[in-house]
């Protein structure tokens, strides 16, 4: 991601979490909401125009800069003692999700049964464990990377495979799949790893997605599941019609 793109996404985070709209920029600096706009799509920035909106967030340029940079600074897997610790808490691992998604704090006590109070002992827990930063003002910088993943075979993924994975597979009467495509076939060890690289790609490209998405209000997003996934595997039908001796040689 280039240090302009990484700047944008800061600061459009930081305005969202400010709740300050392009309007309310617009209206500050004299300018009209459309030019604005074009500026943040464009990413047409000046360094005059960067200091004036830093100053609606009441911050320095180089404060922008500081957090944007920190932003590459994330932590890719948590300890088992800090997977278990979210486990122990519901709502601390609905934080820890909502964090994941960018939501803002506001957001997230707005959608879900927590309150103010339960929210910043909430955040406050999360930064003890490294997951984010915990600002004033009820801020947060996430600490969590893109490509972030469970411990393999650890406390979270065993929870997922259990409660979380077999609800997925089972669609719901009138709930549809927005997409379901199931392959299979006898690979190389090389087009193997050629696919899986393919996968990691698509799933790091979900991930940036979603971090570009959080700027949008809720309305205008949708939770959608994804699972990626792939390892040697035959069904028990089709190996049950294997030949079990070998084939005479004439």
């Amino acid at each position: 991601m280039s240090q302009i793109n990484q700047v944008n996404l800061t600061l459009k985070r930081l305005l969202k979490q400010s709740q300050i709209t392009y309007k309310d920029i617009a209206d500050q600096l004299d300018m009209s909401e459309a030019s604005i706009k074009r500026i943040f799509s464009t990413q047409s920035f000046t360094l005059d125009r960067l200091e004036q909106i830093c100053s609606l967030l009441k911050m320095t340029l180089s404060d922008l800069f500081i957090l944007s940079e920190k932003q590459t600074e994330k932590v890719s897997q948590l300890t088992q003692e800090q997977e278990n610790e979210l486990l122990a808490s519901p709502k601390l691992l609905v934080a820890a999700i909502c964090i994941r998604d960018s939501w803002s704090f506001q957001e997230m006590i707005d959608f879900y049964d927590i309150s103010e109070h339960e929210g910043i002992q909430l955040m406050s827990k999360l930064d003890k464990l490294k997951v984010i930063e915990f600002l004033p003002n009820n801020h947060y910088r996430s600490l969590i990377a893109h490509d972030f993943r469970w411990l393999p075979g650890g406390p979270l993924e065993t929870f997922i495979e259990q409660e979380i994975l077999s609800s997925f597979m089972k669609a719901k009467k009138g709930e549809e799949w927005d997409y379901r495509l199931y392959l299979s076939g006898r690979y190389s060890e090389s087009s193997i790893e050629i696919i899986r690289q393919m996968l990691e790609k698509v799933a790091f490209k979900a991930s940036a997605l979603n971090q570009e998405d959080s700027v949008l209000p809720m309305s205008k997003r949708q939770r959608t599941g994804m699972l990626f996934a792939m390892r040697p595997w035959e069904s028990d039908f089709i190996k049950s019609l294997e030949r079990t001796e070998e084939i005479p040689k004439d």
